[in-house]
């Protein structure tokens, strides 16, 4: 079975450790190691953080 040109990710909060947003995205878009970090809301804190990628299985 091909794999597919698609990845789910989840954003992690710095703070808290806390999965925040799922949203998936190309791999070619992303070199190999290749770390995103966006400033997103929390609901849970209620506050603007720093959030950083990791690659998570769905399914």
């Amino acid at each position: 079975m091909a794999k597919g040109k698609r990845t789910y990710v989840g954003f992690y909060s710095e703070e808290t450790g806390n999965l925040v947003h799922v949203t998936n995205i190309q791999k070619k878009n992303f070199a190999a190691g290749e770390k995103l970090s966006l400033r997103k809301y929390n609901k849970r804190t209620k506050q603007h953080e720093v959030l950083k990628l990791k690659e998570i299985k769905k399914g």
